[in-house]
């Protein structure tokens, strides 16, 4: 149950979004182009990041840049 403590995890990296075109899914209503998230969790595929509504979400990788 890790993802009941995500919140208050250690942040891993930051990343910032470079675009919310999703082909299945509406990303633009927790996710800002621009904006800088701080990852929680990563797998091979996704980032978990503390998007606007305040939650941990999972999001596809090409969504975001590794921000140096």
């Amino acid at each position: 149950m890790i993802h009941q403590t995500w919140n208050n995890k250690e942040t891993v990296k930051k990343v910032i979004c470079v675009h919310t075109n999703a082909a299945k899914y509406m990303v633009n209503r927790v996710l800002t182009e621009g904006k800088t998230y701080e990852v929680k969790n990563e797998t091979d595929e996704f980032y978990f990041v503390l998007d606007n509504s305040g939650k941990i979400g999972g999001f596809y990788k090409d969504y975001f840049q590794v921000v140096q």
